[in-house]
């Protein structure tokens, strides 16, 4: 028998409080403690004991549960708050607890005892309450203090990070002093409430079933919460209060606003933006409102666009009755890409030679794809329009931020992107550097990125997909891209966005394709027989240079070379010719008058050069200018290659030539010609099957429109003499026989129509033709002039909203697949008020193969004369050939659907390599279902296997302490996923992290109820969650696994640039990882 008033020292070292508790507490006891918090695992040590108490009584001894008056509170009370929450389900020290998995098992029982014997309250007031305990037998009465927490290490099982933990346990009559103490808290209602329900909710979550999405956004809820700060509504400064009321801001569609918010967050934060949603989703709005943020600061903002674009960003800023934003008073400047190579004269009201260039606060860039070639590419006589952006705007005067516009931001070179990039952060990466979570800079993200892609595109056909490339890809890769470009396509927002609000999309026919023969006279010729006299051709008369007495070279190359460019003259030439081939092509599939147009001009420049050699022949003097191509004979895409921005005409002096053997090669090239004169001299309009195969397209449409009264048809061609030459037969075809108007727009033509006395500049002509989404009756309000049919060029392939018309032509096929989705954008376009659309394609009249074949053929001709002039080995390289066939598939399903740009199969789009996709399915969740944080860790959810995704085990690992992040390969640090099979083998480490996001999103999105036949049988295989032995041995296995893969990463380091991370930092075992979830695959 103990002595009364006896005091004991527990030191929970050698006496825990634990067997202390075991020991006193008797059946019938009455157990009262007042705490921090309250640990299950706690619960689980005395479970004997507690079990056959009559009454557990506890109190918090700081808020805890207890409803919220206020909003989330300032983050300095909510952190511990949360932390006395979540330690319901175990404390930061009782991770190993945790990582057995039998929590499930321990919660049940806990929630269940609950339920029976005990009540929780709470502190409510801000007081402090330093915690006791007591226990009251009834013979006896112990009390015990101070007592921090109701855990496992405040009774002495674990030695948590305390330097020493004394307990004293007193008797009577202390104890009843502490006891009288307790009854007066426990019965204080201003200062206590009851929070016993919310403790058994809480703690019944833990063993509630799952279900799979749940797991899901769980997991993403952790990897992404610090990624979260930017997204929230919040982040726009209060200075900015007008902005929401705005004209514009109000016009904007649920997913543009996110845009707009995150736009301007990433301007701030980063300095640029790429914004490429996909064609028709209303970038120009978005960018708008972005403007009108920052005009609203007093900030002064310049728009440079594509000239043929002005008229749009004009319509926004002026006082005009088309301007549905007017009551904005918006004030950009706007300019032009090519004025940035002009220093005078004037452009669109303002006078270029005065024109404070450095004075922009933020640059909007249209089109920014337009500046995809960095400094360096073009020949340098004078700076190029990229150079004189840098120079002039960005890095002269005032800080310029910069938000770029565009539909195809990564064609097939990174290098693009990191060009637009690169007029954000002023051309000197470290900027950005500074700023970007990444560990590597920029320069090597880019490199390493350009180097996977060029490893990919050698893959063959069935390898090389986006999954594969993605694999490759550097997690900094994926950050650089979040961080500075917001790309969504339409599958994004029919998924994330109500789309009802919107207006849905007009649904895609099955697109027509039409393969007209050349002729239909008897005895005419057909493709292939132009071909092949095609392949005769050397065209040798744009490349005099090679030519050159090999003693003479020099004296050229010091004329021609530009300063410090390497595109030689040679190069210039060869460029051109090679072009020249390929588009003698291209301008037969076009339109035979097209072709007959180039065969004259070439025609003449050979003749007149073999007259000019015959005069030197006979007077010993003449000198020939080297060819300069005009612009008729060149689509929108080959006008803007580089042969042509170079502005030196170079003679070269027949005497330095070996004229003879130049005089037979063009004598041969002129002899041809004249046979391909001859042989398509007879296809008269009447003759030409494809345009007489139009004629009865446009009647069949006419006659039978697919949305009612609908009788819009737009035309396009990449070369305005086609374009010219159908206006001038359909204008009067369908004049005649309909009565309807027709128009037509090139690049050099503004405008032209069929109606008498109508000033046809641009923006009239697309008003008629599409008077619904031009605002024709504000703009125009007593016209009723309709132009229902309009033939056009690329030049209107961007950026113009055409959606009144429900029906489009591609009259040739563009070479580029991307042209052909930026046409079909101009229809193709949210809020259309057609239900269906059209497109059809006019195909060359052979089949897809050999179509393609042909290309390669003419290429690989043009650089066998190459070779045979220069001795260069530079036949078709395999990128080429990889691309020759990407452009097969990717026509091969334009015949079959349309496609997104962002699904053609062949390079990668902006839209697969960030991690928005996550971000966008956590943040609509959280939209919907609120904050996570308070919710258990070491949930888990059961789904069913899939062929791809075998049986095994999903772990999401949090790294508790820092002592890993692994040679800093894991991007999603300190979060670390492994997928482990049943067998233990490895499915995928941690070192794909973007991998397993996607397999966990396939194996969960849209399960939103737990599965009844997974989750049953594993419930019997574990023992209802009691017997986890297993799935804690994998999670071990997991576990290793990542200090495995270190260490061979480590080996390899050593061996590897940029020196060895073996010496860096060291992993030790289960305590420093927490399980947050996992996910069994069954």
């Amino acid at each position: 028998m103990r002595q009364v008033h006896d005091v004991r020292i527990l030191d929970n070292i050698n006496d825990t409080v634990r067997d202390d508790l075991r020991a006193e507490i008797k059946r019938g006891s009455r157990v009262s403690v007042t705490a921090a918090c309250f640990s299950m695992y706690a619960y689980q040590e005395l479970k004997k004991q507690l079990e056959s108490v009559e009454t557990f009584r506890f109190i918090f001894t700081s808020p805890t549960f207890v409803k919220e008056k206020a909003e989330k509170q300032k983050r300095e009370f909510y952190i511990p708050r949360l932390s006395r929450e979540t330690s319901l389900y175990g404390t930061e020290f009782e991770i190993k607890l945790r990582n057995e998995m039998t929590q499930r098992a321990i919660a049940k029982e806990c929630a269940d005892w609950i339920r029976r014997k005990a009540r929780f309250k709470s502190n409510t007031t801000g007081e402090n309450m330093p915690g006791f305990m007591t226990v009251d037998t009834g013979s006896a009465q112990t009390a015990y203090a101070p007592v921090a927490g109701f855990t496992t290490v405040d009774i002495g099982c674990e030695r948590g990070n305390n330097t020493y933990n004394m307990v004293n346990s007193m008797e009577a009559p202390h104890s009843h002093k502490y006891m009288r103490l307790f009854d007066q808290l426990w019965n204080n209602n201003d200062k206590m409430q009851d929070v016993t329900d919310v403790v058994i909710e809480n703690i019944s979550t833990v063993y509630a079933e799952n279900s799979p999405e749940f797991i899901y956004f769980m997991t993403l809820y952790h990897v992404f919460s610090e990624f979260l700060d930017n997204i929230s509504d919040d982040v726009l400064p209060n200075e900015g209060t007008g902005f929401k009321q705005s004209k514009i801001w109000n016009m904007l569609y649920d997913f543009q606003r996110d845009a707009v918010l995150a736009i301007i967050n990433k301007l701030e934060k980063y300095n640029g933006c790429i914004l490429a949603d996909s064609v028709g989703l209303g970038k120009t709005f978005t960018a708008l409102a972005v403007v009108k943020y920052y005009e609203n600061r007093n900030k002064s903002v310049l728009v440079f666009c594509p000239k043929k674009l002005a008229e749009n960003w004009n319509t926004y800023k002026d006082n005009y009755v088309n301007n549905p934003i007017a009551a904005d008073r918006l004030n950009y400047d706007v300019l032009f890409h090519t004025d940035l190579s002009r220093n005078n004269g004037m452009s669109n009201g303002l006078d270029l030679s005065r024109l404070n260039w450095g004075n922009y606060d933020l640059i909007v860039i249209d089109e920014s794809h337009n500046f995809r070639n960095g400094i360096g590419t073009h020949s340098n006589t004078q700076e190029n329009r990229y150079q004189k952006l840098m120079e002039k705007v960005i890095r002269a005067g005032v800080k310029t931020k910069v938000l770029m516009l565009s539909a195809t931001p990564v064609n097939n070179r990174f290098e693009d992107l990191k060009n637009q990039l690169a007029i954000a952060y002023e051309g000197n990466s470290e900027y950005l550097d500074k700023r970007l979570k990444t560990t590597k800079s920029l320069e090597d993200i880019f490199k390493q990125a350009q180097k996977a892609f060029n490893a990919w595109s050698k893959l063959n056909q069935e390898q090389r997909s986006t999954d594969a490339l993605l694999r490759s890809l550097d997690f900094d890769f994926f950050e650089l891209l979040d961080s500075v470009t917001i790309a969504r396509s339409r599958k994004h927002i029919e998924k994330y966005y109500d789309i009802n609000k919107i207006g849905k999309f007009p649904k895609r026919l099955k697109p027509i394709s039409l393969r007209p023969c050349l002729t239909d006279l008897n005895d005419a010729i057909n493709y292939n027989q132009i071909y092949d006299q095609l392949m005769q051709l050397s065209l040798c008369v744009y490349t005099p240079s090679n030519y050159i007495f090999p003693s003479k070279i020099q004296k050229y190359k010091d004329l021609t070379h530009n300063k410090g460019e390497n595109l030689t003259q040679t190069g210039r030439e060869r460029g051109i010719q090679r072009l020249m081939s390929i588009n003698l092509l291209k301008r037969l599939e076009s339109s035979v008058n097209s072709f007959q147009l180039t065969l004259m001009r070439i025609m003449e420049l050979v003749t007149g050069t073999i007259d000019a050699i015959n005069r030197f022949e006979k007077y010993g003097s003449a000198d020939i200018s080297m060819y300069e191509a005009g612009g008729d004979d060149w689509d929108m895409d080959d006008e803007n290659t580089e042969f042509f921005a170079v502005g030196k005409k170079v003679k070269i002096e027949l005497v330095d030539i070996d004229w003879k053997s130049w005089r037979t090669e063009l004598q041969k090239d002129a002899d041809v010609l004249e046979l391909l004169t001859l042989m398509i001299a007879d296809i008269t309009p009447e003759h030409d099957s494809k345009l007489q195969q139009l004629f009865c397209l446009l009647d069949e449409k006419i006659a039978n429109p697919i949305n009612p009264e609908n009788k819009k048809v737009l035309i396009f061609s990449a070369f305005s003499d086609t374009a010219e030459y159908l206006y001038e037969h359909v204008s009067k075809y369908i004049k005649n026989k309909y009565g309807l108007d027709t128009a037509v727009i090139t690049g050099t033509i503004d405008g032209r129509t069929t109606i008498k006395g109508f000033q046809a500049t641009l923006n009239n002509v697309l008003t008629s033709f599409s008077p619904v989404s031009k605002d024709r009756d504000v703009l125009m309000p007593d016209s009723k002039t309709e132009i229902d049919i309009l033939i056009a060029t690329d030049c209107i392939s961007e950026g113009q909203n055409l959606q009144d018309c429900d029906y489009l032509v591609n009259y040739d096929i563009h070479w580029n697949p991307v042209r052909i989705i930026q046409r079909f954008g101009r229809i193709d376009r949210i809020g259309s008020r057609n239900k269906v659309i059209q497109l059809v394609n006019f195909w060359p009249d052979l089949t897809l193969d050999d179509y393609i074949n042909l290309k390669s053929r003419v290429e690989t001709r043009m650089k066998i004369t190459v070779m045979a002039a220069t001795g260069d080995d530079d036949l078709i390289n395999p990128e080429e050939q990889g691309d020759l066939e990407y452009r097969k598939a990717q026509l091969k399903r334009l015949q079959e659907e349309v496609v997104d740009i962002e699904d053609m199969s062949d390079g990668i789009s902006i839209m697969d390599l960030g991690l928005n996709e996550f971000r966008l399915d956590l943040l609509d969740y959280m939209k919907r279902n609120g904050d996570m944080d308070k919710k258990p860790r070491g949930l888990h959810a059961v789904v069913p296997a899939t062929d791809e995704l075998p049986e095994g085990v999903v772990f999401v690992l949090k790294n508790v302490n820092n002592s890993v992040n692994v040679d800093n390969r894991n991007r999603i640090h300190p979060f670390y996923m492994v997928y482990i099979g049943m067998d233990g083998e490895m499915i995928c480490d941690y070192l794909s992290p973007k991998k397993l996001l996607d397999d966990v999103r396939l194996l969960c999105r849209g399960k939103t109820n737990p599965i009844p036949e997974r989750y049953e049988r594993f419930n019997r295989e574990t023992d209802d969650g009691r017997n986890m032995a297993e799935l804690s041995a994998l999670l071990s296995e997991a576990i290793n696994s990542i200090v495995d893969v270190k260490e061979k990463s480590d080996i390899d380091s050593l061996f590897s640039a940029g020196g060895t991370s073996a010496l860096m930092s060291q992993v030790s075992g289960l305590d420093d990882f927490e399980l947050i979830c996992f996910l069994v695959v069954k």
